[in-house]
Formats: structure tokens, sequence, C-alpha cells
């Protein structure tokens, strides 16, 4: 039987990938079973492997490939150029059979037809055997050709598509993951083109792209046609919407300066224009569609796991069509990179202190490693052929934005540096597979470093990754959590960065026993919660404008501090979901809110506000009542709006009765109200009256969380941040650890839950083994202690064991 040179996408699915490659199957996959659940896609047709070997056959193509792959050096990448140079000028410059391109024109034509046009515009996109693979995703190895109209150039299209499987990428992709390079076939999908151009586009994960958590959707976007994005030529907007709750944790704005729009003719079918400054600043997709486009992405995530009976994280190609409004999946791929990590082997990278004057850039961090070598500035791959600049193993790449062209490059850097491009552009995907840091979004990178300069990138600090001028020391660990104990004392976590929370998830863990509001106020909102709400009374214009770009993009100040809260807050409870996630109340001392922006305007001087205005007391104050409201109502909106309800909040630093009372009601003055939705509140037991009267403030909490380190100051009555004394401080003290063994003797009484979440078992597991023997009901320790906390717990359950078994004997 002869095979079909044209199939339409309805009518292929998985099981056709050898006739149509993996973008045509998934798409054909789609069409025939998501259209039905609301998932829009666009339709087309698939050109079929067979013609593409008939190609080969009929223009006596093969043996001239094969000639010219065997004459290839792949440590020497001159001479991948020029074979690639060659194969690809020999296929295009053959003529296509007649009887098949009358069959393609015929297919296009009824593709028009369709869309009631006589010629309609297409996307052409190369769909290889050995694409969209579970152990690799050869993702943009072929070329893809948009804003195609008529016969003769649907032809040109489909024969240098035929062509790209040769380019320079994909032959030496396929060397390396071991593809025979004739063993893979190329099928063309050709689908209606989406009016994005006059609206947006982008790509979407169904995990988290550094991470790889699981229960988030991650959406980068911008306005026009979605080369821009993936070509990292613009930082798009990118949204990250929880998927339990279907809502939106966070949102940044990008840098959204230029779009790709339709050309005016053939040999200009795309151009690229300015976006007005208005626009600019807008996100490109409202919020109901960013959530709409989330649901198809999970319902699509959901089909594909369902389908090979294991988890499937998706990569996804949206647009949204100008002239409808619609949205439309335009590819679907599955994730290569985490769904293939081993989740049981965790290594982590830690830089050793550097001064602050050798961070001379950052810029979004793509992973969490870190790598030392020589910058090699490179702006294009020619300048390698014409000037003989040549890119050691080992160099760091540092250029504008990359492409696919780039791989054989990137493949050998030890790091990469780009001035352009978002935690899903092209750079940053290849980074991931090959496991090497990237730090992408620079702005200036090219500017600021120096070809031959020895830098250390790093991207093992949270979000922000940092180059450092020199070469610096860091270490790696590494932990097989299979090999640790089992415990049966709920360990959980002090988590400071949302930006780091889910990595951290993936430690054993009961939860967070601690999140801290102050990280979030002075690395996300930057500025004192009152010179928000009343800078305008003040006579400090040079402050109002800083005020005014901060919130650039929200209603009003009121709404930037409650929304930027919020999101931070909800980014650590959802990597924990639905364990518990203690959020404490900003705890800054006066002298460190005086340093936000702003902050001079509303703080007193005192000369020891480590016990002073602090915690509670500010809470219930007129002079800050109207900014602790900012902070129930940002917690307000992670419960409710969010549906992040395993949200606790604590009261830090309450010193007597009548203040818990106080605070309670103002809280619920702000609508947040202890029981409400479930709302528990817990205390921070950090002072000794918290202790002292243990059982009258157990009649109106949840649960108390021991603070070590306060505690241990106010007991023996020093400042723990004085170097002078610092001998005396300690913990394990006889006076501070018989304190908090009253105090978890009373929490029992009371049945209200008692943990600790101090410093104190993070440093000295001889201080954990302490409060395991006393019952505690749970420990937080930051995420670097746990595996010694885990040991330390686990020796103590042990010997608690075997002395009960020894009781239990002589019982008996």
């Amino acid at each position: 039987m002869v095979s079909p040179i044209v199939l339409p996408l309805s009518d292929v699915g998985l099981e056709d990938i050898a006739t149509v490659g993996g973008k045509c199957a998934s798409m054909g996959e789609m069409i025939g079973n998501l259209a039905k659940l609301g998932v829009n896609i666009p339709d087309g047709f698939a050109i079929t492997t067979e013609a593409y070997y008939r190609f080969l056959r009929e223009n006596d193509l093969e043996i001239f490939i094969r000639q010219q792959i065997a004459s290839i050096d792949f440590n020497d990448l001159v001479t991948l150029r020029r074979a690639g140079q060659k194969i690809r000028q020999a296929i295009s410059n053959k003529r296509f059979p007649y009887d098949m391109s009358a069959e393609i024109i015929k297919a296009y034509t009824a593709l028009s037809l369709q869309y009631d046009q006589k010629e309609t515009d297409v996307a052409v996109r190369s769909s290889a055997t050995a694409e969209d693979l579970p152990d690799a995703s050869f993702a943009g190895q072929q070329e893809t050709f948009l804003n195609v109209r008529g016969p003769a150039a649907l032809i040109d299209a489909v024969r240098n598509c035929f062509a790209s499987l040769f380019t320079d990428r994909a032959i030496s992709y396929r060397e390396t993951f071991g593809y025979d390079h004739f063993q893979v076939g190329l099928s063309v999908c050709v689908q209606k083109m989406v009016r994005s151009d006059l609206g947006a586009s982008g790509v979407a994960f169904s995990l988290d792209t550094d991470s790889g958590f699981k229960n988030v959707v991650v959406i980068n976007g911008s306005y026009g046609l979605g080369e821009m994005v993936v070509q990292g030529a613009v930082s798009p907007d990118e949204f990250i919407v929880f998927k339990p709750s279907m809502a939106i944790i966070e949102k940044k704005p990008g840098n959204k300066n230029k779009m790709m729009v339709y050309g005016e003719g053939s040999n200009d079918r795309t151009k690229i224009i300015p976006v007005e400054k208005n626009k600019q600043q807008q996100f490109c997709l409202p919020e109901t569609q960013a959530i709409q486009l989330a649901e198809a992405v999970v319902k699509i995530e959901t089909y594909y796991t369902n389908l090979k009976g294991k988890w499937c994280p998706m990569d996804v190609e949206w647009a949204l069509d100008g002239l409808s409004n619609q949205l439309f999946i335009v590819q679907a791929r599955p994730e290569t990179v985490h769904s293939n990590k081993d989740r049981h082997r965790i290594v982590s990278y830690k830089m050793e202190p550097v001064p602050g004057d050798k961070c001379i850039l950052k810029g979004i961090a793509v992973g969490d490693k870190i790598a030392a070598g020589k910058v090699n500035i490179l702006f294009s791959l020619d300048k390698r052929i014409t000037e003989g600049v040549e890119f050691m193993k080992g160099d760091v790449l540092v250029t504008d934005m990359t492409d696919p062209d780039w791989e054989p490059i990137m493949k050998i850097a030890s790091a990469i540096v780009t001035n352009k491009g978002g935690r899903t552009c092209h750079a940053a995907i290849i980074a991931r597979e090959m496991g090497i840091p990237a730090i992408v979004g620079c702005g200036d990178a090219t500017e600021k470093l120096n070809t031959g300069q020895l830098i250390t990138v790093s991207c093992a600090e949270g979000e922000e990754g940092v180059v450092y001028d020199g070469k610096w020391s860091y270490r790696e660990e590494a932990v097989d959590l299979q090999s640790l104990p089992a415990i049966k004392t709920p360990l959980m976590l002090n988590v400071a960065s949302p930006s780091m929370a889910f990595q951290f998830s993936y430690l054993p863990n009961s939860g967070v026993g601690l999140a801290r509001e102050e990280f979030i106020i002075n690395n996300y909102i930057q500025a004192h919660p009152l010179a928000l709400l009343h800078h305008k009374e003040l006579a400090d214009a040079a402050l109002s404008v800083k005020i005014q770009q901060l919130i650039t993009g929200y209603p009003n100040e009121e709404q930037y501090f409650i929304t930027k809260l919020a999101y931070g807050i909800a980014k650590i409870a959802a990597a924990f979901y639905p364990s518990k996630t203690i959020v404490r109340f900003s705890d800054f001392k006066s002298n460190e809110y005086y340093n936000l922006l702003g902050g001079k305007y509303f703080e007193p001087h005192e000369e020891n506000p480590m016990i002073g205005w602090r915690g509670a007391s500010r809470y219930y104050s007129e002079k800050y009542k109207s900014a602790f409201a900012l902070e129930c109502k940002a917690i307000k909106k992670v419960r409710t709006e969010m549906g992040l309800g395993n949200v606790v909040v604590m009261i830090p630093f309450c010193r007597t009765v009548e203040e818990l009372h106080q605070v309670l009601s103002t809280m619920k003055e702000a609508g947040l109200e202890r029981g409400d939705n479930g709302l528990e509140v817990y205390l921070m037991a950090e002072i000794p009256s918290n202790i002292l009267m243990a059982d009258e403030f157990a009649e109106h909490i949840d649960g108390f969380s021991i603070g070590s380190n306060d505690l241990t100051q106010l007991t023996l009555g020093l400042d723990r941040d004085s170097a002078l004394i610092a001998n005396i401080y300690n913990e394990t003290n006889p006076a501070v650890t018989r304190l908090i063994a009253h105090l978890i003797r009373v929490a029992k009484k009371h049945n209200v839950k008692v943990g600790i979440c101090g410093q104190g078992p993070s440093d000295n597991p001889a201080f954990a083994k302490f409060l395991v023997e006393q019952g505690i009901d749970s420990i937080s320790v930051t995420p670097d202690a746990v595996v010694k906390t885990v040991m330390a717990i686990a020796e103590v359950e042990e010997e608690l064991r075997k002395k009960a078994m020894v009781k239990e004997e002589v019982e008996l």
C-alpha cells in the first residue's frame, strides 16, 4: 500500500509519530480528544514523512548527505557549519515532485475554504519523528515559517522545513543524544495561523521550570507572534497559577518594548515593530484569560498523564487571536528536563562569602548551579568563522540572546549570560536541558563584561542570578533522601525567600513552621507601608516619584502592598500545600523599618529597638494600625481569593494577654478573624511572660511557636547582637530549657500545639534532642539543617523507644 502524502490533523494521533512526527501527532491527538473539553486548537494537515523520504529519493540526495555527515569532526564546529550548509543548500535547490506538490496544494485549498478564504495564512512547522519524545525534547531543532500564504510560498516553506532537518543545531543535537541521522524522518505541520500579531502569544509549562514543582502552571507571554518570547528577544510577562485553586499566586510584568507582526509580502512574512509605551506597562493577558489558559494546560497535562500512565508535564505554546479574542494552543510537547530527574537525590550549591564590590551583574537565574570560566562575548556565530574567534570548552558564553543555532556552542559552555530573555526563552530552556547555569535578561552583560575576564556565575541565590568578578569558592552537597531514617516528630521548615520555596518543597518536611513577612516586605515591596499610604502628605517629591515607580501597574499604593505581600506569602504556602504554612506578621524593629523607603518619616529613634516598639505593640497602635490592616488584608486574599487555607498566622513579641486581645480585635476590624474559614492563630513564645502566663494565653490561641533566639536573650538578659557578651548566649542554658519544658507541659494540658521555629535546632542537634525528649509537637529548621536535624531526631527517638521497651519489660 502506498503511504499517504497528506493527512488531516484530525485523523492522526500519538500512534502515528513514525508517519507524521511528534508535533503533528501531538496536535492531532489534541484535536481529536481535547477540543471537546474546550481546548481550542487551530485546524490543519500533516505532510507525512513519506513525502520527505520520497523527496530525498527522487532527487538522489541520500548518498550526498551521508558523505557530508561523515566529513564532520564534531570537536570542530567549523566543519559542522560547512557540512550543514552544503546539505541544506542541496535540499533547497531541488524540485518538488509534481504529484506531491499538487496533493499538498489541494489540502491547502480545502483548509482555506474551511475558513472562508481563497488563500489563508498558515504556519508551517517542522515535525520530526525524534521530536517531543519523553527523553529528549528536540525543541526548536527544525524551522517554523509563519504567515505563509499561497501555494508557491507553501511549497517553498515545506522544502525549507525538509532542509532544516540538517541545521547545525539539529545535526549536533542528534549526535549528542545518539540518534541515527537517517532514522529520523521529517513531517510538516500546516496549521491555520492565529492572529496573535493583533493579540499576544507565548509559552506555558505545567510545572515550575526552575524547580520542577508540580502544582503550578507558569505562563510567559508578550504581544504579537510568539517567536519573540521563544528567542528571548523580549522579557515576557509571567503568571504563576496554582493548580488546586486555579488562582494566580504571582505575576510579574516583562519588558515588552517590541513585537513581531505580519509582514507585507511573501519575502517579508514577519517584521518587528515597537510597542506603544502605555501597552508596555500593561500585562499582555488579563487575569481571566491567564487562568483560562492555565485550565487548558492542566487539561492537556491530565490527558497525557492518563494516556501514558505516569505524570507527564507539558510544554505548551499558546496564542491569543486579536480578532476573536480567543485563546488557542498551537503546540504541546512533553517536558523532558524535570520529568526525568531523580527527586530522591538533591544537590545544593552554596557560594562562600564574596566581597560586595565583586558583584558586577545581576539577572534572572536559570537553575541553581554555580560555575566559573573566562568570558567569551559573541554577537553572532558568523564572527567565529570570519574573524577566527574561538570558543573554548569551559568558556562562559556572553551574548545578546541565543537561538537554536547556538546549541553546539552552548553545550561546551560552563555557563551562559545574556542581555535579553526570560525564564522560558531559548537560552533558559537549553541551559536547563544541558544542566548548566544561565543568567538571562541582564540588560547590559555584553557591556559590563570583557572577553577573557574570569567570572563566577551563581544561580544558587534565589530568583536573581549573580555574576562575580573573579573565580570564587563554592560548596556542592548531595543528599540521597531515601537514605534518611524515618522520624515521628514532624519536621517543618523556616522559609524566608518565596523564590526558593518550590525548591525547598522537595526536602522532607511537614510544612512551614516560620515564614517571615519581613523578607517579602524588604525585597518585594521595598517601601515602608506608612510611606506608601501617606507619601503625598510629605514634602518629599523624590520619595513620591520613587513610590510611583514602584506601584506602576497597580491601581493604588494600598493594592500594591496587599498584592505584593500576598504573592510572596502565596508562593510559600503553595509550595507546601496542603501542609500548614505558619506566617509570622511583620516583626521589624524600628531601626529596620527606618531603613525602608520613606521609613525615616514614621519611625522613632530608640536606644534599644530589640526590646522596643516591635511585634504586637505596633499592630493595635493608632500610629501603625492602618499599616497592619494591609497585612491582614493580604493574608485574607491568600486564604480566600487564592484558595490557600493552609496559611496560619502568628503574632510575634506579644508581651501580655491584654495585648493579645487587642491584636485579635484589630485583626477582626481588618477582616481577619480567628476561626473564620478555619483560620488558626499562633503565638510566638519568645518572652518569659508568654511562658509564665501560658495557661492564660492558651485559652485564646491555637498554638505556640517557641522563638528560642529572643527567649534566650530575654531570659539571660543580654543583647544577642552584641559580640561583647556572645559567649554567654546559649539556648541550652538551664534557665532557657526549663522555661521551654514548662511551656510544652502547659500546652499539652490545654491541647494546644507547641513547636519551635528558632535557630537553636538548626545549629545544635543536641538541642533538637532535648526538644524531642520533652515531647514537642514539631520542630522547624532552616533548609540547610534538615539532614543533620533528621539524624539527630532519629537518634533520640530510637533511644526513647529502647527506654520504653526496657521500662515495659521491667513492669512485666
